[in-house]
C-alpha cells in the first residue's frame, strides 16, 4: 500500500521538475505545436508552443515505478510491466507522428491508416503477449473471459480476445487524443480516471479470493502492482498538469495522448473491467462519439453538420464559451463518469454477495 502512494508522490515530483528542462530544451529546438488553420482562431495564439511532453509522462511514470519497487522490495508483476509495454510502444507512434509534423512545419503527421496501423499493430503484440505470460500463480495478464465489472462466464477464443483487445485499445487512445485540443483538458480527465483504477485495484486486492474465498471475491492478477502503476500516471500527469493548464506552457503531444489512452485501456484490461471502461471514461466516450456523429451525418446529407465543429469541445468554442470554462465544465462530467463507474462496480460487489 505504501508503494502505490509513494509512486504516486515520486512521480509527480519528477514531471514536476523534468517538465521545465524539457520545455526549454524543446523552446531552443525550435520544437512547437503547429495550429491547424481550420480550427478556432484563438488557438493561433498557441502556435509554437513545446510539444511532445507526453515523452515526460513516460519517463516521469517508468521511473517512479521502478524506483517504488527499488525501495519496498516488492516484485514487478507481468501485468504492469505489460501495460508499461503497451505505453511505450502507442508512444513511439505518437513520437513519430510528432516528429513528422514538426519537421515538415504543419500539422499534419502519419496518415489516419498509418496510425492506426501502427497502434494496432502494438495492441495486437500487448494481447497476444498477455494471454501467453503468466505469473507465479501461473495466471495471464489478459482474461480470456469478457469482462464487465468483473470476468463474466463468456469465454473467447485467442483471435476474438486479440481482435477485442485491439478494439478498446484503439478506441481509448485515439479518444484521449481527441479530447487533447484544450489546455489542460485530457490531462485532468486521466488523472481522475487513474484515481479510480487505483481504488478498484486496490479493493480487488482486499477482496482476492486467494485470501477471501466468497462468491464476491476476485481473481485478478497482481490488482495491488497495477494499481501502483495507475498511481505512477496519475501523479505524473498531475505534476505535468502544473505547466499544461491554461495557458500551457507545454503540451502533451500525440506521444503523450496516445500513451495515456493506452494507459487506461491497458490498466482496464488486466483489472478485468473492460466493459467498465466506457463509462469511467465517459468524457473519452462523448468527444468521440461527437467526431463520429459528425462526420457520418457530414457524408450522409451532403456536407451539412451537427456540430460547428468538432470534437465537442470547439463546438463549445466557437459558441462563445471560454477555453476555461469548457475545460472546468468537461472536467465535471469527466468526473462524474468516473463517480457512475465505481458505483456500478461497488454495486454489482455489494449485489453479487446477497
Amino acid at each position: 500500500m505504501k508503494g502505490i502512494l509513494f509512486a504516486g508522490a515520486l512521480a509527480t515530483l519528477f514531471s514536476v521538475l523534468l517538465t521545465p528542462s524539457f520545455i526549454r530544451t524543446l523552446a531552443a529546438r525550435g520544437y512547437g505545436q503547429m495550429i491547424r488553420d481550420d480550427g478556432p482562431q484563438s488557438h493561433h495564439v498557441k502556435r509554437g508552443t513545446p510539444t511532445m511532453g507526453g515523452i515526460v509522462l513516460i519517463l516521469a511514470t517508468a521511473m517512479a515505478y521502478f524506483i517504488s519497487h527499488a525501495v519496498t522490495g516488492e516484485k514487478m508483476s507481468p501485468s504492469a510491466l505489460l501495460v508499461l509495454g503497451l505505453v511505450l510502444g502507442l508512444g513511439a507512434v505518437g513520437f513519430l507522428d510528432d516528429w513528422l509534423k514538426l519537421s515538415r512545419q504543419q500539422s499534419l503527421g502519419l496518415k489516419a491508416k498509418q496510425k492506426l496501423l501502427g497502434q494496432a499493430i502494438v495492441a495486437g503484440i500487448f494481447a497476444y503477449v498477455g494471454l501467453h505470460i503468466t505469473d507465479k500463480n501461473g495466471a495471464t495478464p489478459i482474461s480470456f473471459h469478457l469482462s464487465t465489472v468483473r470476468d463474466t462466464s463468456l469465454k473467447l477464443g485467442v483471435v476474438a480476445v486479440i481482435i477485442w483487445v485491439v478494439f478498446l485499445v484503439l478506441g481509448t487512445s485515439n479518444g484521449v487524443n481527441l479530447t487533447d485540443g484544450l489546455d489542460g483538458l485530457a490531462t485532468g480527465a486521466a488523472i481522475m480516471t487513474f484515481l479510480a483504477f487505483i481504488l478498484i485495484g486496490v479493493w480487488e486486492f482486499n477482496q482476492r479470493c486467494s485470501a477471501h474465498l466468497s462468491a464476491q471475491c476476485y481473481s485478478v492478477p497482481s490488482p495491488l502492482d497495477v494499481a501502483l502503476l495507475a498511481s505512477a500516471f496519475a501523479g505524473a500527469c498531475a505534476g505535468f498538469l502544473w505547466w499544461n493548464a491554461s495557458p500551457a506552457k507545454i503540451f502533451m503531444g500525440d506521444v503523450g495522448s496516445l500513451a495515456l489512452g493506452g494507459a487506461i485501456a491497458g490498466i482496464a484490461i488486466t483489472l478485468r473491467t473492460q466493459m467498465l471502461l466506457a463509462v469511467l471514461g465517459g468524457l473519452f466516450v462523448i468527444i468521440t462519439l461527437s467526431v463520429i456523429i459528425q462526420t457520418v451525418y457530414f457524408k450522409l446529407s451532403g456536407g451539412k453538420r451537427v456540430f460547428k465543429m468538432a470534437p465537442l469541445q470547439h463546438h463549445f468554442e466557437l459558441m462563445g464559451w471560454g477555453e476555461v470554462t469548457i475545460v472546468i465544465r468537461f472536467w465535471i462530467i469527466a468526473g462524474m463518469s468516473v463517480a457512475a463507474g465505481l458505483g456500478l462496480f461497488y454495486g454489482q460487489w455489494v449485489v453479487f454477495g446477497k
